[in-house]
């Protein structure tokens, strides 16, 4: 026993002097780069002109084929939109096969295969590569483009913009993309609802019969495959592709503003404000400052620990995230930088983006964050090399971009020779604050004043259209109890609204690609009944009989407080106006608000918790178009917003037909498919299970 203190004794003392003889207040001298050794890809070329590219690699009996078209880019015009659902009708059928056939193959066994505007990606093991390549080759020469999945994923498409309406991310994303490229640059037009129903089946079918052919594509196989095999095989299923003349457009590259300009999209329900710092930079692919820019990006905004980060989020609290990106591109590149922030620090953030900026261009990094950046680079490029496809895609970049050979090999090299000198010399030539777009969706009447000390302030709708906003006026006299009293009457008349004993409403939707069914059952004054189904399964029910409540998602109770039953005896009324009214609920008008283009007056409701919600009623028709409530999540305060429209007359009363339903970080369309009133409805259909 004392052999074995002894010993411990002695492993103690050493480690204890071992750190002791540390000196943390310096960074480890780092080691050499690591040496990256990718296989060497072997190419040739078909008679039809497509390239191919092989990389032998025999660790695991995988296989991946990538065929790609070297299209640069596309104006789509009025049919923006297209292209994507192009490429994803390529997989939805061929003429032998329809989609659930493919999936049912694809799935026995066990590949990948995708399609794109650009091409087809498809793996599996190497003992199915025979069969994987018939069916990638059936989809590249036999597509259907079967109408009825046209249709489908129109629909899908436009309920997917719907959702993006209303997404603070999205719509900024719409308004930079007209900023840095402008509407006529391929990069800056946008896929619109309008768009969308310009498209018809037979553009996706125009645009594969016009641009898939072999002599602008390559294809890059990896795997576990010989050179010779891999030839044999190429020329089995491709050499019967036709190539034919393809013209692509040349598009210029396009100029950063001479002085900052501020993009303010006026969001009225924003309880944040996103923002992004943008602006083009002429930054091509294989360019030598590439390297050097990523580094420098690193230490500025592309990890939790950047000074972006550390200062925006850390020292000053203002929002969850701030980070940094830029691109690389033969066309154009950007760079952006972007955090949410609360309304009332909007502008703080903004400094705080800028004089970040500034002091990277002005004053050198530390030696300690050069080789913290380098350590994460380091790391993430050796992770990337896991995947077949970083490796394909490596091989397609050396030919596209007319790279070295050994650009990749030597990747982390380069890496580690980028130096203090040269992250200032980068900072000077790509970081321009002044020279910048910022774009700011959030509350207009809360954040415009602040935002003119940046640049002049120019209004934009979600399309990146600018406007001169109209400042609305509250007439005189009117209180927030008279817009309730005009809604009242725009729905038909507080005698007809009073007379609603019961209401039966069953509404439609879909979620990815599934069916959603919503039964809302009321009866007066406050019991109600929400039932969600999903292709007929039980997804979520809420009841409340007037004084208990009980809900259930996916067959598990959830929780109901007492807040919460407060506020369920208000939300269960049939027309929430009138329980305003005979709950004796506070009210304030706050003020005119633009919705979807529309003026509408927002009516703060204090409910019975003592929680707020916001209601928008027209200031034309009185109707009401949103009703809007703050709740908090695990990324702080989110708004949550219905919109409600189409109204139609049920037994003198009129109901919204057309409801948009938040659900989680997005929305969900749901039409109305039919409102029954006064049934006779028994309370017993209230019943807390």
């Amino acid at each position: 026993m004392k052999t074995y203190i002894s010993i411990i004794y002695l492993i103690l003392f050493l480690n204890f002097n071992l750190v002791a003889q540390i000196d943390r207040s310096k960074p480890p001298i780092a080691g050499p780069a690591p040496e990256i050794k990718i296989g060497t890809p072997e190419s040739f070329t078909l008679k039809n002109g497509l390239k191919v590219f092989v990389v032998e690699n025999h660790k695991i009996p995988r296989i991946a084929f990538n065929l790609f078209l070297n299209i640069e880019a596309l104006r789509e015009g009025e049919k923006a939109g297209y292209m994507s659902m192009a490429g994803e009708l390529l997989r939805t059928g061929t003429t032998s096969k329809s989609k659930s056939e493919i999936d049912e193959e694809i799935d026995f066994i066990g590949a990948t295969l995708n399609t794109s505007p650009t091409g087809i990606y498809a793996s599996s093991l190497t003992k199915h590569t025979e069969t994987l390549l018939k069916m990638m080759t059936d989809i590249l020469y036999n597509p259907s483009f079967p109408q009825e999945e046209f249709e489908k994923l129109k629909k899908q498409t436009l309920s997917a913009l719907a959702t993006k309406k209303d997404e603070p991310g999205s719509i900024s994303s719409n308004v930079r993309s007209v900023l840095l490229y402008g509407k006529d640059h391929p990069y800056g037009e946008l896929t619109t609802e309008e768009t969308v129903n310009n498209i018809a089946v037979e553009d996706c079918k125009n645009y594969y019969n016009i641009y898939f052919s072999p002599n602008i594509a390559y294809l890059a196989i990896v795997g576990d495959i010989k050179l010779k095999d891999a030839k044999k095989l190429v020329k089995k299923y491709f050499k019967e592709w036709e190539s034919k003349e393809v013209n692509l457009e040349k598009f210029e590259s396009v100029q950063a503003p001479e002085s900052r300009e501020v993009a303010l999209v006026d969001r009225s329900n924003s309880v944040q404000s996103n923002i992004s710092v943008t602006y083009p930079i002429d930054l091509k692919k294989g360019d030598p400052d590439v390297i050097k820019m990523r580094v420098l990006n690193q230490i500025l905004g592309a990890a939790s620990d950047s000074r972006l980060e550390q200062q925006i989020r850390e020292a000053k609290a203002f929002t969850y995230y701030a980070r940094s990106a830029y691109s690389s591109d033969n066309i154009v590149g950007n760079f952006r930088a972007f955090s949410e922030v609360r309304n009332e620090v909007t502008d703080s953030a903004i400094y705080e983006f800028i004089n970040e900026f500034k002091k990277i261009t002005h004053s050198q990094v530390s030696e300690n964050e050069l080789i913290k950046a380098k350590a994460q680079i380091i790391g993430g490029f050796a992770r990337s090399l896991e995947s077949p496809q970083t490796i394909a895609n490596f091989a397609l970049n050396i030919q596209r971009y007319n790279l070295p050979e050994d650009y990749y090999t030597n990747y982390l090299k380069k890496v580690d020779a980028v130096t203090i000198e040269d992250i200032q010399e980068m900072a000077k030539k790509y970081i321009k604050p002044d020279n910048a777009y910022i774009v700011v969706v959030g509350k207009g009447s809360e954040i415009a004043n602040k935002l003119t000390q940046f640049g002049e302030v120019t209004y934009y709708d979600i399309y990146g259209n600018d406007y001169i906003p109209k400042k609305a006026e509250i007439p005189a006299g009117l209180t927030a109890a008279k817009v309730l009293d005009n809604y009242l009457i725009a729905i038909g008349g507080e005698d007809n609204a009073r007379a609603l004993k019961d209401i039966k409403m069953v509404m439609k939707t879909e979620m990815q690609g599934r069916e959603l069914e919503i039964t809302v059952l009321g009866k007066a004054p406050n019991m109600s009944i929400t039932k969600v189904t999903m292709d007929g399964n039980a997804v979520m029910t809420s009841v409340f009989n007037g004084t208990e409540a009980s809900i259930q998602q996916m067959g598990q109770p959830v929780p109901v407080d007492e807040n919460r039953k407060k506020d369920m005896a208000f939300e269960a009324a049939i027309i929430a106006e009138l329980a305003i009214v005979d709950m004796g609920l506070d009210t304030e008008l706050n003020g005119i608000e633009s919705i979807d283009g529309k003026n509408a007056y927002a009516i703060e409701i204090t409910k019975p918790s003592g929680s707020k919600t916001i209601y928008y009623y027209d200031t034309g028709t009185g109707l009401k178009l949103r009703t809007s409530e703050t709740i908090q999540s695990p990324q702080g305060e989110v708004v949550q917003a219905t919109d409600l429209a189409d109204y139609k007359e049920v037994e003198g009363v009129k109901f919204p037909y057309s409801i948009s339903l938040p659900m989680g970080p997005t929305k969900m369309n749901a039409t109305a498919e039919s409102i029954e009133v006064n049934t006779g409805i028994q309370d017993s259909e209230f019943a807390i299970p």
